[in-house]
């Protein structure tokens, strides 16, 4: 158990510790994304990649054992700001990022803020914008009763200007502009999503338009998933 803490935030890690490559998983479970949803994938990277790499998974702000304050111009930028903290903390300067659903645009993020550091990220189903606001709506309001619980000094106001910030924008990508995509030199490796959260569309997109990207469309079961391993662990392994 590891606690880094900065100006009242207190974030939750695990961190493997070898000598290795160095891999920030970014969970997914919306605004719950907590380290121990990657039990629930149909495949684990802290256990695939146990051994070649060094592997740090994370709690965001205020899901799993991670605290923050929470203001009304909260938004993606001081998630981005939490993970980029934690690799400064553990002085690490280059490193791999892979994420999950919320982790796409997390991802996404931290190549945009720093993309010298960044070597690769892995993108699996990614969240976007297609026809689904409500729904991302609605999990933000079930976020937000329970956290609302635990800090009952926190007016809906601020609750409704924090939903906006992160899911209200016309972005596809929901924190960046798709012009950011065009730009984008870094390696991405994108697992497909193919459902209300995870459009399809939006991991098309990513690889459409980022000139250093691949797909993979079926990686979830079977024969499918055992190759998808083989392939993150080769994508890492070629530019490590």
């Amino acid at each position: 158990m590891a606690i880094f803490s900065k100006n009242h935030v207190s974030i939750y890690y695990e961190d493997s510790g070898e000598n290795l490559p160095a891999l920030l998983l970014l969970a997914p479970g919306g605004m719950k994304s907590s380290l121990d949803f990657w039990n629930h994938t149909p495949w684990d990277p802290r256990k695939e990649l146990r051994g070649s790499y060094r592997v740090i998974a994370m709690d965001q702000r205020n899901a799993g054992r991670s605290i923050a304050p929470i203001t009304i111009e909260d938004g993606w930028q001081n998630y981005i700001e939490d993970q980029i903290a934690l690799m400064d903390h553990l002085d690490i300067q280059e490193f791999n990022i892979a994420g999950m659903c919320i982790g796409g645009p997390y991802c996404l993020g931290i190549i945009d803020a720093i993309r010298d550091r960044v070597i690769t990220a892995t993108i699996f189903q990614t969240i976007g914008l297609d026809d689904n606001r409500e729904a991302f709506y609605q999990l933000f309001d079930e976020w937000a009763f329970e956290v609302g619980s635990r800090h009952n000094i926190i007016s809906p106001e601020v609750f409704d200007a924090f939903k906006t910030n992160m899911f209200g924008s016309k972005n596809v990508l929901f924190n960046l502009d798709e012009s950011f995509l065009p730009t984008c030199k870094t390696p991405l490796l994108v697992l497909m999503g193919d459902d209300l959260f995870h459009p399809k569309s939006t991991s098309e997109l990513i690889v459409d338009q980022a000139p250093n990207a691949q797909l993979i469309k079926i990686w979830k079961a079977g024969e499918a998933r055992e190759k998808a391993i083989l392939k993150c662990q080769q994508f890492l392994d070629h530019y490590n």
